[in-house]
């Protein structure tokens, strides 16, 4: 009865704390067996200038979180040039994935994204920005680093695809912005 006892709690605590490493809310960070894979890279072409864009990705951060982004992102300390930041990502399991990062602004050309707590230990990431003609390449790269070997590798290129995919995502919402506010700037000819 004992053994019983023991295996379900012994079950119900590695349930409980897979969800909670899931959603973020537990980070192992133990170092042991760390495995690192790199993020991207992923680029988008924009037709904006570079301190558009720069504005576009700085100014939920550094200025006034729209109401639209509520449901994605949370502002907790916000400095000159750096943030602490809450991002809040849906997962395929319909729940939601919550990670702590800093976020540090170099204008215009770099946007540099550490993770403080997410549900692998290690992740750093940069938005970099080059001129292009009239337009500006937007470049993610990154790289995610998980514990205990290959459990921990499994573990970190499902993270990393849904982290990719998310990210994605991002930059067609930054093109999408930053292209209606350079069309609006526009004089006609």
């Amino acid at each position: 009865m004992r053994y019983l006892i023991g295996t379900a709690v012994t079950g119900g605590v590695a349930v409980v704390g897979f969800a909670w490493l899931r959603s973020g809310a537990l980070t192992l960070d133990v170092g042991i067996g760390r495995s690192v894979r790199p993020l991207g890279p992923i680029s988008r072409h924009i037709r904006a200038p570079r301190d558009v864009v720069f504005d576009v990705i700085a100014q939920p951060y550094l200025g006034r979180t729209p109401r639209a982004m509520a449901a994605k992102l949370r502002v907790l300390e916000r400095g000159s040039d750096m943030v602490l930041a809450e991002h809040f990502t849906p997962t395929r399991a319909g729940r939601v994935s919550t990670t702590v990062e800093t976020v540090r602004f170099e204008s215009p050309h770099r946007v540099n994204f550490r993770l403080v707590r997410g549900p692998v230990p290690h992740v750093t990431e940069a938005f970099e920005l080059e001129t292009v003609d009239d337009a500006t390449e937007l470049t993610y790269t990154g790289e995610l680093g998980t514990d205990f070997w290959g459990l921990g590798r499994a573990w970190g290129e499902k993270v990393a695809q849904v982290w990719e995919a998310t990210v994605e995502t991002s930059l067609d919402s930054i093109r999408s912005e930053a292209e209606r506010r350079a069309a609006g700037h526009r004089m006609p000819t």
